[in-house]
């Protein structure tokens, strides 16, 4: 789900955007023996996308998508987990934050750092949304 820069048209005043932004986590990722015993460093990004208005109406943290919550379910399931491949890992992660009714729409990505040799990292990206659901 590209970030596009967004005209007056498009503009939807109560959809929030929330960025969970280079969340840093250790676990265990890969195929190869060394993977397998030992963590890595995995670097996750998360956007998204719910209406926001019942939150700004009342000031109030019931009201609104608690991105607390999540990160915590984040990184106890990364933290604790195990897996061979980053698409699974990607998916799974995206699945936590689809669980909460509020999200509408989002994105995760996650990086692999120095998975390849002569590159920063490696990364996987998903999207879902709540249409796709319905």
């Amino acid at each position: 789900m590209p970030m596009h820069a967004l005209h007056d048209e498009h503009l939807d005043h109560d959809l929030a955007t929330i960025r969970i932004k280079n969340l840093r986590l250790r676990t265990y990722i890969g195929i190869n023996e060394d993977e397998i015993q030992n963590r890595q460093d995995v670097v996750i990004n998360v956007v998204i996308r719910y209406r926001a208005a019942r939150a700004v109406q009342f000031n109030h943290i019931s009201e609104a998508l608690n991105y607390r919550t999540i990160t915590k379910q984040l990184i106890r399931h990364v933290e604790e987990g195990r897996f061979a491949l980053l698409e699974r890992m990607t998916r799974e992660v995206l699945d936590i934050v689809m669980v909460h009714e509020q999200v509408l729409t989002a994105q995760v990505e996650i990086d692999k750092p120095h998975a390849l040799r002569f590159s920063d990292s490696v990364s996987i990206t998903l999207s879902d949304s709540r249409e796709a659901h319905d």
